[in-house]
């Protein structure tokens, strides 16, 4: 990867970015539009979710793609819970004390990426702090039992910082999965604001170390914009992950669940997108995801299927079988 970026790669924008009319200053942008979740298609995997009796990202985070993404059959799966022991203030999901490890989600997780034949399945979980592996064997468990029922599946993991534990981290690592995503989130100056019980360090050393313990992995981050960072932190950001050889980024607006989280402090142009976009690319990174309504696994589907034609993905057998 290279640290150069060509100066006509960035144009200057307007600090404040867009903004609302001051009669309808809760208006979003018009850009910032979906559709209301429905379809065929989509009750099916709400009915799946349901008899399974599992979690998505998609629901708990209250993600607004959920709709498109449903109705292709493709669904983001939340293990180890729905109650997370962190409490960062731009996720809308539960915190608080979470119940005990259910042993037998993997298998259930398995089963449900076998009913939907996916191709490329989203693990993600919530964080497990009470544990000191931070609920890293059952991401190792429901990886191995994804390949066990549904082979020829890529499979991508949206892991926590297990705190910058290298032992945690390695139990994931040791099962091979395909994509190993990491979010930063933000820039370093906002952590404390953002995700007051995460570190910027323990988030660059999840990545880093991830690609030490097994150089074919895919290592993957995203980064959520108006939050009061500015274009240039960004950059930095960008810069950092690039350094770490991470192959993938996603980039995309930050939109408030409730009034109780934080606010948004700017809406970033769609150009402002198109932008990170060719910075990310100028650094290096085999894909960028850049835009608006862009999260985490956004088209991951899509992204794995480019990458393939590459030659950039790795698949796995399942170790020890």
């Amino acid at each position: 990867m290279t640290d150069t970026i060509d100066p006509k790669a960035i144009p200057t924008f307007d600090p404040a970015g867009w903004q609302p009319d001051p009669k309808h200053p809760r208006r979003r942008p018009p850009w910032i539009k979906v559709k209301a979740p429905g379809g065929e298609v989509f009750q099916e995997v709400n009915e799946l979710m349901r008899r399974q009796q599992l979690n998505t990202i998609c629901e708990e985070a209250n993600c607004p793609n959920r709709g498109e993404c449903w109705n292709h059959g493709t669904a983001t799966f939340l293990i180890l819970g729905d109650v997370c022991t962190r409490s960062c203030r731009f996720c809308d999901v539960k915190t608080g004390r979470p119940k005990p490890i259910d042993w037998n989600e993997p298998l259930r997780v398995a089963q449900a990426v076998k009913a939907l034949n996916l191709r490329h399945v989203v693990i993600t979980s919530v964080n497990r702090d009470e544990r000191a592996d931070g609920g890293a064997p059952v991401f190792a468990m429901t990886i191995k039992a994804v390949r066990k029922l549904q082979p020829g599946c890529s499979i991508e993991v949206l892991i926590p910082d297990f705190k910058g534990s290298e032992a945690a981290l390695k139990i994931v690592m040791d099962a091979q999965p395909e994509i190993l995503n990491h979010n930063v989130e933000t820039v370093p100056r906002l952590f404390k604001k953002v995700q007051p019980q995460d570190r910027y360090e323990w988030a660059l050393a999840t990545l880093g170390n991830a690609k030490k313990m097994d150089p074919l992995v895919l290592t993957k981050s995203g980064i959520m914009v108006g939050l009061g960072e500015t274009f240039d932190e960004v950059v930095e950001v960008m810069r950092d992950l690039a350094g770490l050889g991470v192959d993938i980024l996603t980039i995309g607006q930050y939109l408030q669940p409730s009034k109780s989280h934080l606010d948004i402090e700017r809406y970033y142009l769609p150009e402002e997108f198109d932008a990170f976009e060719t910075v990310g690319k100028e650094l290096g990174f085999k894909w960028v995801e850049s835009g608006p309504l862009v999260r985490s696994s956004y088209r991951a589907d899509q992204q794995v299927r480019e990458l393939s034609k590459l030659n950039f993905i790795h698949m796995r057998e399942t170790p020890g079988e």
